[in-house]
C-alpha cells in the first residue's frame, strides 16, 4: 500500500469519508557550501525523496484538526483559525498554526479550516529539515485549498518568517528554497544575497548520494552556530577597514589570502578562510557537475570537509569517524559533513554496487570508535513540495 493511501485510511478512520486531496514536500541535503549562507556565500542544496506526505480536506466552521501518524500518542490536535498562538503543548500542529497566521498578517484569506494527516519520512533529528519539510507541506495545502494566489518565493519566504518569528529558531532560507524549488536530478545554485538561483542537473550516472546519521543529539551546534557566527562577523568588521566589501562571500582566495594580516587573529582567519574558500568551492562544484566530472566533484566535497574540520571546527569525532571511514572505502568519490555540524549528517557519492559493502564496513568502523550505531539512508534527488 503507498503511502497515501495509507494516509487516506487513516484520514476516514478519523475524520470521516470525504473528498481529500494528496500533497508531498521533500527533505533537503546540502550537496557543498556549508556555512556560507549567512557569510553572503553561495549554497548548493537539492531536494531528496524522503519528505512529508499529507492528506487534507476543507471544513464549514473555523476549526483545524491535524495528526501525525509519527506522533500517535499525541493524536488528533485541534485549535480554531480565531487562536493562532505559540503553544508548546501543540507540538508539530505550531508550524500549522504559524503558516496559516503568516499568510492571513499577508492579506490572504483563509476563511474556514480544515483536516489534515500527516507522515513524515526524514529521519528525526537528522538535520534533513523536517520542520522546513512541514512549513511548506502546511503552505500547499493552504494555496490549494483555498486557491491562494501566492508565487512559490513568497510561500518560501513565509516559511522562513515561521521558523524565525513563529518557533523562534534564527536560521537562513536555505532550507524552505530547497524544499518548495526543488526538480528531480537538479540541485540549486543559490547566492543567498540576492536570491538569484540556478537549476543545476546532477547525473550521478551509477553513483548515490548515501546520507550517514551519527545519531548523535547535536546540543552543541546552537551555542556554536552563533560562535562561529560572530568570528565571522568580527574577520569581516577588520577586513572593511580596507576593503570595500559587504560580505566573506565577495572575496576570492587570492584577495583572501593578501589582506589576512588585517585580521591579525589567527583563529578568526581561519573562520573567515573557510567561508570564502568553501563559497568558491561551490561555484567550482557546480561547473564540474555541469560538465559531468564526478570524480573532481567528489574530490571538492573532501576539501569541504577538511576545511569545516580544521578551518570551521565543527565536526567533531563522530562526523569526522563517519568521513574518515567513508573516504576510505572503494567506490567512493568523496564525503563530507552536511549542515550545521557537531553531530547530525554526512553525505557520501559511493558507487551503487558498493553500497552494501560501504555501509557494513562504515558502521563496523563508527561502532568500534564511538560505540553506538550510525543510520544510513541512499537518498535520490526529487521533486519540490506538490499536489500529488
Amino acid at each position: 500500500m503507498n503511502k497515501t493511501a495509507h494516509l487516506t485510511t487513516k484520514f476516514n478512520e478519523l475524520f470521516g469519508e470525504k473528498p481529500t486531496t494528496n500533497y508531498f514536500s521533500p527533505g533537503r541535503i546540502n550537496l557543498i557550501g556549508e556555512h556560507t549562507d549567512y557569510n553572503g556565500g553561495h549554497v548548493f542544496p537539492a531536494s531528496i525523496t524522503y519528505g512529508t506526505y499529507g492528506v487534507a480536506a476543507r471544513r464549514e466552521d473555523n476549526k483545524v484538526l491535524v495528526y501525525s501518524t509519527n506522533f500517535e500518542e499525541i493524536g488528533v490536535i485541534e485549535f480554531t483559525l480565531d487562536d493562532l498562538t505559540f503553544d508548546k503543548k501543540d507540538n508539530w500542529a505550531n508550524y500549522v498554526k504559524g503558516m496559516i497566521l503568516k499568510l492571513k498578517e499577508a492579506g490572504y484569506t483563509i476563511e474556514s479550516g480544515f483536516e489534515l494527516v500527516i507522515e513524515g519520512t526524514i529521519p528525526n533529528g537528522a538535520g534533513l529539515s523536517s520542520s522546513a519539510s512541514l512549513e511548506l507541506l502546511v503552505g500547499v495545502v493552504l494555496e490549494d485549498l483555498f486557491d491562494l494566489a501566492i508565487d512559490r518565493l513568497t510561500l518560501v519566504q513565509t516559511g522562513k518568517k515561521v521558523e524565525n518569528e513563529f518557533i523562534g529558531v534564527n536560521s537562513g532560507i536555505m532550507d524552505q528554497f530547497a524544499i518548495g524549488f526543488g526538480e528531480i536530478d537538479h540541485a540549486i545554485l543559490l547566492d543567498t544575497n540576492t536570491l538569484h538561483y540556478e537549476m543545476v542537473p546532477v547525473k550521478l550516472d551509477g553513483y548515490a548520494v548515501v546520507i550517514m546519521n551519527t545519531n548523535k543529539r547535536r546540543e552543541l551546534a546552537e551555542s556554536k552556530y552563533n560562535e562561529r557566527r560572530s568570528e565571522c562577523e568580527e574577520a569581516l568588521k577588520r577586513l572593511q577597514t580596507k576593503l570595500d566589501i559587504k560580505a566573506l562571500g565577495e572575496l576570492d582566495e587570492a584577495t583572501f589570502e593578501a589582506n589576512t594580516d588585517l585580521i591579525g587573529d589567527d583563529t578568526l582567519i581561519r573562520r573567515a578562510r573557510h567561508a570564502v574558500t568553501e563559497n568558491q568551492r561551490t561555484l567550482k562544484a557546480k561547473a564540474e557537475l555541469e560538465q559531468g566530472n564526478l570524480e573532481a566533484f567528489g574530490l571538492l566535497l573532501n576539501d569541504s570537509h577538511y576545511s569545516l574540520r580544521h578551518d570551521y571546527e565543527v565536526t567533531g569525532i563522530e562526523l569526522d569517524t563517519l568521513v574518515d571511514a567513508a573516504q576510505a572505502q572503494p567506490g567512493v568519490l568523496g564525503a563530507r559533513m552536511t549542515g550545521a555540524g557537531f553531530g547530525g549528517c554526512a553525505i557520501a557519492l559511493v558507487k551503487e554496487e558498493e553500497i552494501p559493502a560501504f555501509k557494513e564496513n562504515v558502521h563496523a568502523r563508527y561502532l568500534e570508535v564511538v560505540g553506538y550505531e550510525p543510520e544510513f539512508y541512499v537518498a535520490h534527488i526529487g521533486s519540490g513540495t506538490t499536489k500529488i
